[in-house]
């Protein structure tokens, strides 16, 4: 008998959070690229293509029962809500943070959320995490880098140790890494295909060195995208581990330890890729994800990646995991 299919990594947009990040968004800017559509860019590089699936709740539920997935959990992406000050920022989250408690409440049995805080304004975040979690959010969904600044800011300790002490889920989700202009990500919108694992490579691995998990302990981080390059790496970091002072000033576990603490989706495009992140991360922490609707998102082949998994796997991948680490409907 198979596992139910929870897909933890899937966006939605609503018009009102466009309209504030067009009128609010500063240096995030929407213009048009190649192939017609519009995207968002930060310094001239574009990162993400709002596209009409985005907006589409029917549509959506009617491409879950075409391709197998019987639960969602949907989240913003990039750029979230950090950009316009405290009160555009807080009003983005709720906006978004109501348009899926909405949804969650008209289809219960198929959709669930993850919030969207206002992380750069503490008490307004912690506020919105309350708000959120009693209208139905199973979890947070986060950036890996905060207006620049790395998940592991002091400034932040006091919503982590709230999410922590709520032992929620947290997605991770890589955004436009801050030197997109300096490294010309513009060219072959390679925020996309190299920036973005980067961005979510780097804020967990600050997270690991930083003895972030021995601080909290009950929280789940989910890496996107197959933990970023983490899998491919984790052996060198724990190298510079071993061989450089500097990587064991504030953890005493190597990096391939913290790694089975770590939570990751299978937003990856190869069976390769896949198989890494399950001998890096533990087949009890790999988590079915698609990305739909991203242009890149793909159900259909991250699922048929998942079901070519071994047996005793493949049900803890498609859904087994999540029904675990989420508190779903309470």
């Amino acid at each position: 008998m198979r596992a139910p299919v929870i897909d933890v990594h899937t966006h939605m947009l609503n018009n009102a959070w466009v309209k504030l990040l067009e009128k609010h968004g500063g240096k995030y800017t929407l213009k048009a690229v190649t192939g017609g559509l519009r995207a968002i860019h930060l310094d001239g590089a574009p990162f993400m293509t709002p596209i009409p699936e985005m907006f589409d709740w029917e549509l959506r539920i009617r491409n879950m029962d075409r391709v197998g997935i019987d639960v969602s959990v949907v989240s913003l992406t990039c750029p979230n809500v950090f950009w316009g000050g405290e009160k555009v920022s807080t009003q983005a989250a709720a906006v978004m943070n109501d348009e899926l408690a909405k949804a969650r409440k008209h289809w219960p049995k198929r959709i669930q959320f993850f919030a969207s805080l206002p992380w750069q304004y503490e008490k307004a975040a912690l506020a919105e995490l309350k708000r959120a979690r009693k209208a139905g959010a199973c979890g947070v969904m986060v950036l890996a880098n905060i207006g620049g600044k790395p998940l592991t800011d002091p400034s932040f300790a006091n919503i982590w140790k709230a999410i922590d002490a709520a032992e929620l889920p947290v997605l991770i989700h890589p955004t436009a890494p801050p030197g997109v202009k300096e490294m010309a990500m513009d060219e072959f919108q390679l925020t996309a295909s190299i920036g973005f694992t980067a961005d979510t490579t780097l804020a967990v691995a600050r997270m690991i060195y930083d003895g972030f998990f021995d601080r909290y302990q009950k929280l789940k981080i989910i890496a996107s995208h197959g933990g970023g390059t983490l899998p491919f790496l984790i052996g060198r970091m724990d190298q510079c581990y071993e061989f450089i002072p500097a990587c064991r000033t504030k953890t005493v576990e190597k990096p391939s330890l913290h790694a089975r603490r770590i939570f990751c989706d299978s937003v990856v495009f190869t069976d390769e890729a896949l198989a890494m992140a399950v001998n890096v991360f533990g087949s009890d922490n790999v988590l079915y994800g698609s990305d739909y609707p991203h242009t890149i998102g793909d159900p259909i082949g991250c699922l048929a990646r998942v079901d070519r998994l071994p047996d005793g796997v493949r049900n803890r991948v498609r859904g087994e995991n999540a029904l675990r680490i989420f508190n779903f409907g309470k």
